[in-house]
């Protein structure tokens, strides 16, 4: 807030964006744009309604809910440098070509995903399937909400409602094949041939809907690795989801208990392996820095760059540890070379925190420590 005058909260729905800003400054005026009186109020004269409200701070939730908005904040902002303003909104897409459009160069943007294992420490003895199962929404750890209501009224209301009026969804029943039929690949490669032949609609609307599903923060690619930028971009990805808890739900999963024989264990784990590391980029204000490695011969899971160096993740959803889950990680070394892998790492459901003595650089950690995931 000292550097900039604007600054701009974005993440899932209920991830807890309205109460970490309230939170932090108290003092300033609260108003949420889903409030259709909220908006009246402002389209009498919306550059008085800001010059009212913003001496002292104001916070605007669902910014993108009244698009003009953006432009008056602009002038505002411009004309009283001291006037301090925070927007948040939980469409990504929407959000981002309004700021684009009138804030860039004033505003500081901030994404804030469901809750990390790192903000559940005082849950650290929590068994791994509820942890995957319970997810991250704040809704369901502080108010004690059974998941599964939070993540079936979450779809309900939001996915079905909101994300399929984004793209005027006719036909309900092929975009719901579509959702599930994504958690359903969660961890694999993205495949839009696929998909389209088993939803019944076109390659090209397979990508605008998984682009929507991005834009509301519901799922994420994860990108593979090639030394030359270039071909990140345009090779095949892998796709996720910002809370396990959702890819449960959407895989029909009704309690924890169901999670220990389900085919699906080991992908959701994987999932949350990718996302915390994900959130604890976030968290600290930095983009994304993680891809997956794949070549004709091996498979790394997770591979983190820091500018010419590398820390290398297998993820592995078993309790027991195995020497094999070193395979891929010493190939990895033998291809990229030593000096460029920094740290290697295997994150498995295991009590047991070790060393290898063949390599200094390789960590067991218990997958319900935070520092398995690099926290």
């Amino acid at each position: 807030m000292p550097h900039f005058r604007v600054l701009v909260v974005t993440g899932p729905r209920q991830s807890g964006k309205t109460t970490i800003c309230k939170h932090h400054f108290p003092e300033y005026r609260y108003f949420n744009m889903e409030d259709i009186l909220v908006r009246e109020q402002i389209a009498v004269s919306p550059k008085h309604f800001l010059e009212r409200y913003a001496t002292n701070g104001i916070i605007i939730d669902e910014a993108q809910q009244y698009p003009e908005l953006f432009s008056y904040i602009q002038v505002v902002a411009d004309e009283h440098p001291d006037y301090r303003f925070i927007l948040t909104g939980s469409s990504n897409f929407a959000l981002l070509h309004h700021i684009t459009q009138s804030l860039t160069g004033r505003s500081a943007l901030f994404t804030l995903l469901p809750l990390s294992l790192a903000e559940l420490q005082d849950l650290r003895n929590t068994d791994t399937d509820t942890l995957l199962f319970n997810g991250g929404f704040p809704a369901v750890w502080s108010n004690e909400t059974p998941a599964y209501d939070v993540c079936k009224n979450y779809y309900n209301t939001y996915i079905e409602r909101d994300v399929r009026s984004l793209i005027n969804v006719k036909d309900r029943t092929s975009f719901q094949t579509f959702v599930r039929l994504c958690a359903g690949r969660t961890g694999c490669v993205f495949n839009a041939s696929a998909l389209s032949a088993e939803v019944g609609v076109s390659v090209p609307t397979i990508n605008e809907w998984l682009n929507i599903l991005e834009a509301s923060y519901i799922t994420f690619r994860l990108l593979p690795f090639y030394r030359n930028i270039g071909k990140r971009l345009v090779k095949t990805p892998k796709i996720y989801f910002y809370d396990t808890g959702l890819v449960c739900y959407l895989n029909g999963i009704e309690n924890a208990r169901q999670i220990v024989t389900h085919p699906m264990r080991g992908a959701i784990f994987e999932n949350l392996a990718v996302l915390e590391l994900l959130k604890k980029r976030f968290n600290e204000g930095k983009d994304a820095n993680i891809y997956f490695y794949r070549d004709q011969l091996r498979e790394v899971d997770i591979l983190q760059e820091f500018g010419n160096q590398y820390h290398a993740y297998e993820v592995k959803s078993a309790k027991t540890f195995h020497s094999g889950f070193l395979d891929n990680l010493k190939y990895l070394k033998s291809v990229m070379g030593n000096d460029a892998i920094a740290r290697t790492q295997v994150i498995y459901d295991g009590d047991t925190e070790m060393d290898t003595p063949e390599n200094g650089m390789v960590n067991i950690r218990n997958s319900t420590n935070t520092t398995a995931f690099g926290i």
